[in-house]
């Protein structure tokens, strides 16, 4: 008998993650090989900040992310309307600091 191979991947989502993490900063940083996203919740008056999580990417893998969420964007906006977004900059965070 012939072996038919999946190409599905079994991904489990375990209950302390499935609640997610609030971020309101991300602060990405790259070298030659990695890309890291440091997700952090900045709250105001408060002048420290802890990065809440850490991604490290293979530059491929980057670039199939910005891919994605451009994709996932644009179903947004088509369904909900576009998504506002001041002309600052993408390296002001928010809540004004810089």
């Amino acid at each position: 008998m012939e072996e038919k191979k999946s190409n599905q991947i079994n991904i489990e989502l375990k209950d302390e993650i499935a609640q997610g993490i609030y971020s309101n900063l991300a602060v990405i940083t790259h070298s030659s090989s990695e890309f890291v996203l440091d997700f952090v919740r900045i709250m105001p008056g408060i002048p420290k900040a802890d990065v809440k999580s850490r991604i490290i990417l293979t530059p491929e893998h980057a670039k199939r992310l910005l891919m994605a969420l451009g994709e996932n964007i644009n179903k947004y906006e088509a369904k909900h309307g576009m998504v506002k977004v001041d002309d600052r900059g993408s390296t002001i965070g928010p809540f004004g600091y810089n």
